[in-house]
């Protein structure tokens, strides 16, 4: 629901009823993840999306019935299987209406996901009582997000954890690229540099940009507790008196899920050079990707970015098959 959170509050708004559905339950082959949500607005249009085959055209007709007429069902879907000798997935979807009446609580959670607190919605999809169908608890509360069977109910909990952050040290145009890449898979983006005249906020739109020296912002943010598995640090300037205190901080935060720096083979060298000489070791060192991204043969900002961005996600999911980028020192300099 994250990715829809404002057309929910565009119909919320509008005075006016659309429908919800979400995916409570998944069996069988199907990459489609729990929580995936779909509305369907006051006049027919779709946002989010429920893909699958010959799913997605039924869930978008129990979904506009729902807005239709204020009922609340939990639909089983099934979705063939592409190969004749196996069996298909099963899909339990939830549909309700969706308004200020039938939803009154639906600003509060989406304030809380814009400000990247954790807010955990509760749904009742199945009770002998129509009336408790459709039911919303809101909590602050860390849950897992799935479907919960209780004698006299189904529930289903959908967590929101506050989205993962990227801090980007470094204000010029790889900075700029991979600011625009990372918000698209949902990072919450910091710019970081020295140079006011470089770290303009009109120039990284969406970001958070901050003036200071690199290392003393990073201590400053690990002292706040704001720094943990889910961020990830990526350097895009290679002065070494802006990245070498900077990477000596990183390093030693164990919770930090993935550092990277860009440069070309020779920017890299002496950068390793540098750290050993300040006492890192291989096993250290070994924590830094770089020069960062896969090799996907990127010469420019926006080609880097999509490179850096893979590796990024790749490391969030515990999929690091990495292949490292060799950067011209004309593009990494």
């Amino acid at each position: 629901m994250r990715n829809i959170v404002d057309d929910l509050l565009r119909v919320w708004r509008s005075g006016r009823t659309g429908g919800l559905a979400t995916i409570v339950r998944t069996g069988g082959p199907t990459d489609l993840p729990v929580g995936a949500a779909m509305l369907v607005d006051p006049d027919g249009g779709v946002f989010g999306s429920i893909t699958a085959g010959g799913v997605e055209q039924a869930a978008y007709e129990a979904t506009l019935q729902a807005a239709r007429t204020g009922q609340r069902a939990l639909h089983r879907f099934t979705v063939p299987s592409p190969d004749p000798g196996a069996g298909g997935a099963v899909l339990d979807v939830f549909t309700e209406p969706f308004s200020r009446v039938h939803f009154p609580e639906f600003p509060a959670v989406a304030t809380e996901i814009a400000a990247n607190r954790r807010v955990t919605v509760f749904t009742v999809v199945w009770n002998p009582e129509p009336a408790m169908i459709g039911q919303h608890l809101i909590t602050d509360k860390r849950h897992a997000t799935e479907l919960v069977s209780l004698p006299q109910s189904d529930i289903f909990v959908s967590s929101f954890a506050p989205a993962p952050r990227l801090i980007i040290f470094g204000a010029n145009s790889f900075a700029a690229a991979l600011s625009v890449q990372a918000r698209l898979l949902g990072y919450r983006v910091t710019i970081c540099d020295t140079r006011a005249e470089f770290a303009n906020p009109e120039s990284f739109p969406g970001a958070d940009v901050v003036v200071d020296w690199p290392h003393r912002y990073l201590n400053t943010l690990s002292a706040a507790g704001e720094i943990d598995h889910t961020t990830g640090i990526v350097v895009v300037a290679h002065d070494p008196q802006f990245e070498i205190p900077l990477l000596t901080v990183a390093l030693r935060l164990p919770e930090v899920g993935y550092i990277g720096a860009l440069g070309s083979p020779s920017t890299h060298a002496r950068r390793l050079d540098d750290l050993k000489a300040g006492g890192f070791d291989d096993a250290l060192l070994a924590r830094l990707h770089a020069p960062a991204g896969m090799d996907i043969g990127a010469l420019t900002p926006a080609e880097t970015a999509v490179a850096v961005a893979a590796e990024l996600l790749a490391a969030r999911n515990g999929r690091l098959g990495r292949m490292t980028v060799t950067y011209p020192e004309a593009v990494a300099g």
